[in-house]
């Protein structure tokens, strides 16, 4: 007999806590609980909150239910995972951002909220209870909604049969479909190299181009055409130690972008560009277009900050680059990095100069902005982002902490266990980058052809960062071998061993059962 889990999804909730900017009420759950002049309305799993005059932090609704003895949960992470994703039992103050999975006795249930929501939204739960715990914060201050009411959320609770690992990860994959809004993906499989593993912020225009060269002999005859995608290290500032803008002038040692995008697409590539746009120092800027927290840090709550982004993704555009990685933008909002976030999303010390706005509300305006200035013209892929924000204003997302070029044990923590975890939202929410094989001669070859062959195989996007001294011609072979595989769309790989361990080395392929060995 199958175990059944309960079903919260439309359930009213048994108590409400709300958390204001002058203290804390704890009332009987319902359709309609008021509070002063706060009223939230949970009808059909969507929730909304409404305030007039008070400052809102937090909303808490729990959910009195019994869950199955035994079972195991999973998870999702606030923006990318930091190793740390894995099956566990009960931990009552486990936070789990936006949704998670209960699994026992054959059967997977699946509890979350749909993307975009305007809300910060995280889960723990216990074998008596379910808490949906909602951060209405704008940064770190209450939000002034200003008798506005807001849809927060809307929830979602659903069961699937899964006594094994492929049903398990098929209902996965079902249950986010349930959760994601107009999601938008690449046209075609995404692949070819990013410098930053080899490089670390060190380039020039002739590594570059040689770079292309590279690549472009090692994907002779494939269809689809690879990205090079030049990461941090081309902005004015950089050889200053300053990673930021502005975004329209690049170092001396790159020289004018839009004629080296052309001679990149000269080579048969398809040419990528990196930008961290909300840390910028342009003459173009003027002081009241900052935050008061950090220095050269944009406040995107403001207008003509983010028809300024626009421009600057324009611009990159116009210049000719087919893909555009922007990154830091939640540690330049939040003052954190995701491991760092609790239910608490954003550092207290941060402040916007609009308050009305969710700090949710704010970072999908943000997303939007970027991905409506691209237009079309160059794929989106988030890095540092908040995936569930982000879905229907990104074509790729990526969904773990950097790799490395010089430390495979950090690629095996961070990349191994990311794609296997968050694998599930590979076209579901968007395409799902696991980050780069970092190819260099710090890193025995024997673990990073097991890490490259993985993400070939898996049919997610492939980047490799190649150092130029490093491959010899039977690893050039091999590397080519690989950036054929994931310029072919290719079924996505199962991964069947993530109960036992955080880094699953067995998994099902397009080729049928692969073991990978990274240790």
């Amino acid at each position: 007999m199958m175990t059944t889990f309960p079903d919260i999804s439309r359930a009213l909730p048994d108590r409400v806590i709300i958390e204001t900017g002058s203290g804390t009420a704890e009332l009987p759950g319902g359709e309609v609980i008021n509070s002063d002049d706060v009223k939230i309305t949970v009808k059909d799993g969507k929730i909304s909150a409404a305030a007039l005059f008070t400052g809102l932090r937090f909303i808490t609704l729990v959910y009195r239910c019994e869950m199955p003895r035994g079972s195991r949960f999973l998870g999702d992470a606030w923006e990318r995972g930091y190793g740390d994703l894995e099956w566990r039992g009960v931990v009552f103050d486990r936070v789990m951002p936006w949704y998670f999975f209960a699994s026992g006795g054959g059967t997977l249930a699946g509890y979350g909220v749909k993307t975009r929501p305007a809300g910060m939204c995280s889960f723990s739960c216990d074998s008596r209870r379910v808490k949906l715990a909602v951060d209405l914060r704008c940064g770190g201050d209450p939000v002034e909604l200003n008798g506005r009411e807001v849809e927060i959320c809307e929830l979602v609770s659903a069961e699937y049969p899964a006594p094994t690992p492929e049903e398990l990860f098929r209902g996965q994959r079902d249950f986010l479909r349930l959760l994601a809004k107009d999601p938008v993906f690449p046209e075609e499989p995404v692949y070819g190299f990013n410098n930053w593993y080899y490089a670390y912020g060190r380039s020039s225009r002739a590594e570059i181009l040689s770079n292309c060269d590279h690549l472009r002999s090692l994907t002779r005859g494939n269809r689809v055409r690879p990205y090079m995608v030049i990461d941090d290290c081309w902005q004015r500032e950089r050889p200053n130690g300053f990673i930021g803008g502005p975004w329209d002038q690049s170092n001396d040692a790159f020289g004018d972008m839009e004629s080296l995008a052309r001679e990149m697409a000269s080579r048969d590539v398809r040419p990528g560009i990196w930008i961290r746009p909300l840390q910028d120092r342009s003459e173009k800027l003027t002081p009241d277009m900052y935050c008061d927290r950090t220095d050269f840090l944009l406040d995107p709550t403001r207008g003509d900050v983010l028809e300024y982004i626009a421009g600057t993704v324009d611009t990159i555009c116009r210049w000719g680059y087919k893909l555009i990685k922007y990154d830091y933008t939640t540690n330049d909002i939040t003052g954190r990095w995701g491991f760092q976030c609790g239910r608490d999303f954003c550092a207290g010390d941060v402040h916007f100069s609009d308050r009305s706005r969710t700090t949710a509300e704010i970072i999908t305006e943000l997303y939007k902005t970027i991905y409506n200035a691209a237009d079309g013209r160059a794929l989106i892929l988030g890095c540092n982002t908040v995936g569930h924000l982000g879905v229907g204003f990104m074509e790729c997302c990526r969904t773990g902490d950097d790799t490395s070029g010089t430390d495979f044990t950090r690629t095996r923590r961070m990349g191994v266990n990311t794609l296997a975890f968050r694998m599930p939202q590979h076209d579901v929410f968007f395409a799902v980058d696991a980050d780069c094989a970092g190819i260099t001669k710090k890193i025995p070859w024997r673990l990073n052809e097991q890490w490259l062959t993985l993400l070939a195989e898996s049919g997610t996007p492939l980047f490799v960062s190649v150092a130029p001294e490093t491959p010899t011609e039977e690893q050039n072979g091999i590397i080519a071998r690989c950036l054929k595989i994931a310029s072919e769309a290719r079924s996505v790989s199962v991964p069947l061993d993530v109960f036992d361990t955080t880094t699953p080395e067995s998994w099902l392929t397009a080729d049928g059962i692969r073991e990978y060995h990274m240790s």
